[in-house]
């Protein structure tokens, strides 16, 4: 194959990665408008295309700089080079970053401020997030040689359980316990308000936008065609069904839970989807539809803790346990294809974890404490859609009324 020819399918074929995963986007954002209240459907909507946005221009003037030391501020001839590999390179791993505002847009529904929001996104795509992605994926900050010195291997995360979805996870709970509860949510007696999803269909909808797009967000984390591999999607298929039968039992057939299972199997295995064999793969997805069904029921009946979509147990523990799993069902006496350590994934996890926790209050308590986090009481009761986009959902039904 003439090297032409070989940087021509690697630029097609991350391409082709990078569109399956900004689809996925749009999967975020079906997702939040089934779940919210219909008063705020429109503003989950505006909320993940903006935030995309906002994520695209920070990514690539400074956050893939701070990750990869790589500037984009030459000649057009020079991107070109290579049929524009690192371009399309960058716009790949941009829809990774720009998950990070969309998985704690979910956490923080019917109740942020729209511009706040913004510049939270703008931080955490610029700084907090590629700070992590520099030392998880291209050895940045001596970190990985730590870990391989006191562990014996690097920490591993093919395609993000740690680096994208635990990372935001931690980063919405940060956010979700700044900006309290929603209005009437929890009441001063103990009673709760079950402020009930709006639309199961679109909530569905969204779910499988989201995990047929996955299979891009994991296969193509290889990069080039040359290192595809089919047990990345297999896997990715396994930890899907695992999760979907377990939180279908577990969650008593609700709808809710049995459309995010799926998507927490998915979470759990990105980190190890290309050393785990098939079974394992199952079990990981499995016992993190599990993760997911019992901690969203302690966060938001007894502890009350009000993450609207779960973000923090569907990806901030989901994608915890992918990091740790991977150094358990990666490992060759339990089918895996061995190179990772067992004390890698669970101190690297660590680590990303508490960079997210301390990034989100930083970054959420600064704005909290300056330019304030949430609507009016009016805003709220009114919605967010009327009081930040003068506009419904369904404003022909109004017009009626």
């Amino acid at each position: 194959m003439s090297d032409q020819f070989k940087n021509g399918a690697d630029a097609l074929f991350i391409l082709l990665g990078a569109i399956m995963v900004l689809a996925m986007h749009s999967g975020f954002a079906f997702l939040e408008l089934g779940t919210v209240r219909q008063k705020n459907q429109v503003n989950a909507l505006v909320k993940i295309l903006v935030d995309f946005a906002v994520s695209t221009i920070v990514y690539f003037f400074v956050g893939y700089g701070v990750a990869y030391g790589t500037s984009f501020m030459i000649g057009a001839g020079d991107l070109a080079a290579k049929n524009g590999y690192e371009l399309v390179k960058f716009f790949f791993l941009l829809t990774f970053a720009a998950a990070i505002p969309a998985i704690v847009s979910g956490g923080i529904a019917e109740r942020a401020r729209f511009g706040p929001q913004l510049i939270a996104t703008a931080v955490l795509v610029g700084f907090v997030y590629p700070m992590f992605e520099g030392i998880a994926w291209n050895q940045r900050f001596g970190v990985q040689e730590w870990i391989k010195g006191l562990t014996g291997a690097e920490f591993h995360d093919f395609a993000g359980s740690v680096l994208v979805h635990a990372v935001g996870g931690w980063i919405g709970l940060a956010a979700v316990l700044l900006l309290g509860p929603r209005k009437n949510r929890y009441r001063k007696d103990g009673a709760m308000s079950a402020h009930p999803p709006s639309s199961i269909p679109f909530l569905a909808l969204g779910a499988w936008i989201l995990t047929v797009g996955w299979f891009g967000f994991n296969v193509m984390s290889a990069q080039t065609l040359d290192k595809i591999s089919g047990l990345v999607a297999v896997n990715s298929l396994m930890a899907m069904a695992g999760g979907t039968l377990v939180a279908v039992v577990l969650g008593r057939n609700d709808p809710g839970f049995a459309y995010n299972g799926p998507l927490a199997g998915l979470v759990a295995v990105c980190a190890g989807s290309d050393v785990m064999h098939p079974a394992g793969a199952l079990v990981v997805g499995g016992v993190a539809a599990a993760i997911f069904v019992q901690f969203f029921t302690l966060t938001q009946n007894r502890w009350k803790v009000d993450d609207v979509l779960g973000v923090w147990p569907l990806h901030g523990l989901c994608g915890a346990w992918g990091g740790v799993a991977c150094g358990l069902f990666g490992l060759p006496g339990l089918g895996g294809m061995g190179g990772v350590s067992l004390g890698a994934q669970a101190l690297g996890t660590l680590i990303g974890v508490v960079w997210a926790l301390l990034g989100g209050v930083i970054v959420y308590g600064t704005l909290r404490a300056t330019l304030g986090l949430r609507l009016t009481p009016e805003e709220e009761s009114m919605g967010a859609d009327l009081s930040i986009h003068r506009i419904s959902a369904a404003p022909e039904r109004e017009a009626n009324w």
